[in-house]
């Protein structure tokens, strides 16, 4: 094989690792490049969002349904205010679907998991889910803050 033939191979060889690495990167990075599916805006109230971050995974049954667009704080309550990009058409979550936060595995990325209503209303574009149906993050922390605390009071 002719000093030509192994630049060129090397060359195709480095190429494709290239497009396999952005491919990988787009993959874990959970980034859309499908730019014409429907979204709408669903909005939740949380007394803790410890962990989680713009891009969460939103689920319904395990099934990734959306993305978290968005994270405020609401200081006249003290709630933290999540938007939600859910794929799809408005009207296919009840008005009173849960949610709540939850962690993969036990190390792992905080995540939002709603729960389906029976309710006949169905939210639509830029709708709240209503008062008391979420769930904030279960912080270990204060957990063992609390334990802590409990036992040196004893």
């Amino acid at each position: 094989m002719g000093t030509r033939a192994i630049e060129i191979s090397v060359g195709a060889f480095v190429l494709s690792a290239i497009l396999a690495l952005a491919f990988l990167v787009i993959k874990v990075s959970g980034i859309s490049l499908d730019t014409s599916s429907q979204v709408h805006t669903v909005i939740a109230r949380f007394d803790d969002v410890s962990g989680l971050r713009e891009r969460s995974k939103v689920t319904m049954a395990g099934v990734t349904i959306g993305r978290v667009a968005d994270l405020e704080i609401d200081l006249e309550y003290g709630q933290a205010i999540v938007y939600m990009e859910i794929d799809g058409p408005p009207g296919s979550l009840t008005i009173d679907t849960g949610a709540q936060i939850l962690t993969e595995g036990v190390l792992g990325a905080r995540y939002i998991s709603l729960l389906p209503g029976a309710d006949i209303d169905f939210l639509q574009d830029g709708d709240f889910l209503m008062e008391g149906n979420t769930q904030g993050a279960f912080v270990l922390e204060n957990l063992i803050g609390d334990l802590v605390t409990r036992l040196g009071g004893e």
